[in-house]
């Protein structure tokens, strides 16, 4: 797959700017980003599965039912969340305001926001924000970072990618930008995620594609377990490429772009984990030979959100009881008589656990393989075909200091 440089993010595509600016609701750091599309844009979402959502939540989730988007506003720093109709009207000025700036339609503008939850938005400096942020539209690389840095909260660093391909003598391109670090486990939708891309696709297409790619991907990470109020993915495709639209699922363009759409969510999601907060290690949870894929995701999830596997990550400890332990609990038929546990990085692979009994390793050299920050643990069940991966961290002491005075 073709090189990019990932700074450019959602400025990559075709007929997408950016502008970022530091508002006030962060003490210091940039807190507003406008996403700006030169053309009208179909666009597709998903959404948290929490009950609790927050304004901007289900104000996007209503608009983005609707016709063609041209904009985006995302504010950092406070959630507006669980903060009634004040909340929900905040989030409808925020979208009115910025489709003033912009010169389009409030239908057109969509809306998001992360940060602290229960505090009412600073709306006169937020409103002054977006206004100032207008006239900062661009395309270049350093709006391509500014953008990622805006969204970010608890992040030890900001999330932003691209990708491409070549179809008829024609390019299309690709971007994302994302932040999460904490209050990161999917369902649906999870942290902050949008994708700008230059293909042209009719809008029932790229929901259901969204959708799929969603749970191969985003879905597929958690840190914590706690499901965020503000959770949505969102992918905006403007059609400037000039490639022929894709209008069938029969379409060779679709599998294409589909795989790119994967590609580039599954490296978002990846990063997030990556990221966790006070994480010291990637951990790659893999299942094979569930009874079907169903059963190995939850297996995959149960393994990935055991604070005992992950405190013994932490540790470089090869507990590989505590892995048989979380499948356990995991709540599928299997055969722990009949299961396998590899712990591995690479720095090699080790069997300890086989047929659901311990075996004896050289401790010594377990410790250098869990000593690499990017670790892995295979279980083998033997039940069937059912594969699923998913992706975690470690959990430190700085977890708990940093939740510990973020006030969530």
């Amino acid at each position: 797959m073709e090189e990019f440089d990932n700074q450019y993010g959602i400025v990559f595509p075709k007929g997408f700017k950016c502008g970022s600016i530091h508002s006030g609701v962060k003490r210091r750091k940039k807190d507003l980003m406008l996403i700006y599309s030169e053309l009208p844009a179909v666009a597709s979402g998903v959404f948290t599965q929490n009950k609790v959502k927050a304004a901007p939540v289900v104000l996007t989730q209503k608009k983005i039912a609707g016709g063609s988007i041209r904009g985006m506003v995302v504010n950092s720093g406070n959630a507006n969340a669980c903060t009634g109709k004040k909340g929900y009207g905040d989030a409808e000025t925020m979208c009115q305001v910025t489709a003033e700036s912009l010169g389009l339609k409030d239908e057109e503008v969509l809306v998001a926001s992360t940060g602290v939850i229960g505090v009412h938005l600073p709306m006169e400096i937020i409103v002054e924000g977006i206004k100032n942020c207008s006239g900062l539209l661009g395309d270049s690389k350093d709006h391509g970072e500014d953008a990622a840095e805006a969204i970010l909260t608890t992040d030890t660093f900001p999330k932003s990618f691209v990708r491409g391909f070549e179809f008829e003598g024609k390019s299309c391109y690709l971007g994302g930008v994302c932040k999460g670090s904490g209050m990161i486990h999917p369902n649906m939708a999870t942290t902050l995620g949008f994708v700008t891309t230059d293909i042209a696709i009719e809008k029932g297409l790229l929901d259901e594609m969204l959708k799929e790619a969603i749970d191969k991907t985003f879905n597929c990470i958690t840190v914590d377990g706690d499901t965020s109020t503000n959770d949505m993915v969102i992918v905006m495709a403007n059609g400037a490429s000039g490639i022929r639209k894709v209008e069938s699922k029969d379409d060779e363009l679709y599998d294409i772009f589909n795989d790119r759409l994967v590609n580039i969510l599954n490296e978002m999601a990846k990063s997030i984990a990556r990221d966790g907060e006070g994480a010291t290690k990637f951990i790659e949870v893999r299942i094979d030979g569930a009874k079907n894929e169903e059963d190995a995701m939850k297996a995959g999830k149960s393994v990935a959100t055991s604070s005992l596997v992950k405190t013994a990550a932490f540790g470089e400890d090869a507990n590989w009881g505590r892995i048989l332990s979380a499948v356990g609990n995991a709540g599928i038929d299997f055969k722990p008589e009949e299961t396998n546990i590899y712990i591995g990085s690479k720095q090699g692979e080790f069997l300890v656990c086989e047929m659901g009994q311990g075996l004896s390793f050289d401790e010594d050299k377990a410790r250098k393989i869990l000593k690499e920050k990017d670790i892995y643990y295979l279980v083998e069940m033997g039940e069937g075909k059912g594969d699923a991966i998913v992706y975690t961290c470690d959990l430190s002491y700085d977890y708990v200091k940093i939740n510990g005075s973020y006030r969530s």
